[in-house]
């Protein structure tokens, strides 16, 4: 009993000076970041066409014996010296990623992007959206989507990938691409729009504790977490939720007349095969192997908008991710499907 004492005893002091160390940090990082130009950040350009080459390179000195790669060699000196005689100008793809959170928050970078090559691009070259997101709030699509509309109406033609999801929000802005490739299992769709929320009125009625809910305004507040739901205000909620759904069924039946919009805005999801057969993608293929051909004929280069955050940004970043992670592995778990 002595020794879990002072074992206890231990492990308080320890936890306090951990504490007292974070808090200083913490307190050292607000100082440093006060009077900082706020969204200072710079764009970071590689040419993929480097990375594929060095791959081939890579494998080469593996595979091939000296003299067979003395003759690799000559073949392409050949075909180099050939291009550059013939004068030849190779397309220009820009790479773009964009991994979505409930939130959209790769946005902010994802305009930069989508200004820093609007300022270059022509309708001769292309950009690829490599895209993931299962979607999230309204506003925050609504906005993803709309800047890569800016691409669509410069006249620059976007493709869009999809190795893995792009559901809800997620579709919204793929469908905005000219051409849209799918992995053959990604998950596609929900076309559709959902709003939650528990209430705790007959809770706090039960332990004899008022809520008041003051608003200006008839349907300034429709549903409430703490008060009393009347049926009007449901009938208004759920008005809204239509009205957002027909804006989203608009928008998507804009850049794909092709589909039969009614049919699919249901709020399912279809994995890529499927969703081919329903005219949601164009195309079964990974991202790697779309980009691969395109390396072949074009030059890529894949952009990046690097934003520097503060301590005080990363710490927060951190335990946010991580607490997105735990909650989307839980709800896997009850909602997964297995082969």
């Amino acid at each position: 009993m002595e020794f879990l004492a002072d074992y206890a005893g231990f492990l308080a002091k320890t936890v306090t000076v951990v504490v007292a160390v974070v808090v200083i940090l913490a307190a050292f990082a607000a100082v440093r970041s006060k009077g900082r130009s706020k969204g200072s950040g710079h764009l970071e350009v590689q040419k993929l066409n480097e990375f594929y080459k060095g791959l081939h390179k890579r494998l080469e000195h593996a595979v091939l014996d000296k003299a067979q790669l003395k003759q690799a060699h000559k073949q392409e000196a050949k075909a180099a010296k050939a291009a550059k005689k013939a004068g030849a100008h190779k397309p220009r793809v820009f790479v773009l990623d964009f991994d979505g959170d409930i939130k959209a928050s790769a946005t902010e970078h994802l305009r930069h992007e989508i200004t820093a090559v609007l300022s270059l691009a022509t309708p001769k070259d292309e950009v690829v959206l490599r895209l993931e997101s299962g979607g999230g709030m309204v506003h925050s699509y609504g906005l993803a989507a709309s800047q890569l509309a800016r691409i669509r109406q410069a006249g620059v033609p976007l493709t869009v990938c999809i190795d893995k999801v792009a559901a809800s929000g997620g579709y919204m802005m793929a469908c905005v691409g000219d051409r849209v490739v799918s992995a053959p299992f990604a998950i596609l769709g929900s076309i559709g729009v959902v709003a939650q929320l528990p209430n705790l009125h007959r809770l706090l009625k039960k332990h004899e504790v008022d809520f008041e809910v003051l608003t200006a305004g008839e349907y300034k507040r429709t549903l409430t977490v703490f008060g009393e739901n009347t049926e009007k205000g449901r009938e208004k909620f759920q008005d809204d939720l239509e009205t957002t759904h027909r804006l989203f069924k608009n928008f998507v039946a804009h850049y794909r007349p092709q589909l039969s919009i009614d049919e699919i805005a249901t709020g399912e999801v279809w994995l890529g095969q499927a969703a081919l057969g329903k005219q949601l993608v164009d195309e079964l293929k990974t991202s790697d192997e779309y980009l691969a051909e395109k390396a072949k004929s074009a030059e890529l280069f894949q952009l990046h908008y690097a934003q520097k955050k503060s301590l005080q940004e990363r710490v927060g970043l951190a335990a946010s991710f991580a607490a997105d992670r735990f909650v989307l592995s839980w709800l896997s778990r009850l909602n997964q499907r297995f082969w």
